[in-house]
């Protein structure tokens, strides 16, 4: 009697266990934007969720596709410009990686898990770099907003990385954006030579992606804060605006600032597609990010604007 006791009191404590890991596998997942109203909320952790799709798929009135890491500036940014332009209330946006829109502007398609989307966008924004490889595509661009880079680390930041030279050592495991699709990841690694040459440069990106310290991410946006969060990597570059939201919104995250002369800078860019479904929507759009209410929501937010 006493041997089953004890086997149902270590099942259950087995048991105990197991639920509290699984209830807090997903505690820090996006997404971490307010989701549309509807009278079904159905957004399952780990399972069913998709935090770069926004608003409006069906008959939108404009489509813009964001590079990613301005994912937090989506929900202030759409609002306002439906109150300033009324006429515009079925809104989709996209917020994934630069070069993986791109691809989806060029192929005309995009496939997540089982959804195909084949909308085709009003606006690109993205890099300055990236725009400048696709001028054929654009009828106009405007630079609209600014950022620089920052290293994200874990609360208390508990393995005292003070720069980018840190990243190289070899019990730092590092959060890296894959340079192969993600434009932040080549303007890191202009940022490693700046600081360590390409000693360093070849350190993170090559000695540490193959014994596993450096991990590279396919959406550092969301993967990088993700992988601080729950202890899986202690430090990631990032761009300052994503080390700065996590923060704001309470997250136990911490930020490391690069000085300026080793720093490097990033320029976003508008582009109004010449194959714009809803030209005038586009124009419109185009115009709003000009906006002084648009500077200020991205200033809110930890980007500068001139």
């Amino acid at each position: 009697m006493k041997y089953l006791q004890k086997i149902t009191l270590t099942i259950m404590v087995i048991t105990a266990f197991s639920s509290q890991v699984k209830a807090q596998d997903h505690r820090f997942d996006p997404p971490w934007n307010t989701p549309p109203e509807s009278k079904v909320q159905f957004t399952v952790p780990g399972v069913d969720n998709v935090p770069d799709l926004f608003g409006d798929i069906n008959d939108p009135q404009l489509v813009v596709f964001f590079a990613g890491n301005q994912f937090m500036c989506i929900d202030d940014l759409m609002s306002a410009f439906k109150k300033q332009y009324p006429q515009y209330q079925r809104v989709f946006a996209e917020t994934l990686p630069p070069g993986i829109l791109a691809k989806q502007i060029i192929g005309g398609s995009i496939v997540i898990g089982n959804m195909r989307i084949t909308l085709k966008p009003d606006v690109y924004t993205a890099g300055k770099s990236r725009i400048d490889q696709m001028p054929e595509y654009f009828s106009k661009t405007a630079p609209y907003a600014y950022n620089r880079l920052a290293i994200m680390v874990q609360k208390g930041n508990p393995k005292k990385v003070k720069g980018l030279k840190d990243l190289g050592r070899n019990d730092v495991r590092v959060s890296m954006p894959n340079p192969e699709w993600e434009g932040i990841g080549k303007r890191i690694e202009e940022a490693y030579v700046k600081v360590g040459g390409e000693t360093l440069k070849n350190t993170i990106m090559d000695t540490k992606v193959k014994n596993g310290k450096t991990f590279l991410t396919q959406i550092h946006h969301r993967q990088t804060p993700m992988r601080i969060m729950y202890q899986q990597s202690d430090a990631a570059p990032v761009w300052f605006t994503e080390a700065y939201y996590q923060k704001m919104i309470g997250h136990p995250t911490d930020m490391v600032e690069i000085p300026d002369g080793e720093n490097i800078s990033a320029t976003y860019v508008a582009g109004q597609l010449k194959t714009a479904p809803h030209a005038q929507a586009a124009q419109d759009f185009m115009d709003f990010l000009l906006s002084p209410v648009a500077k200020s929501i991205y200033r809110k937010y930890g980007f500068i604007t001139k």
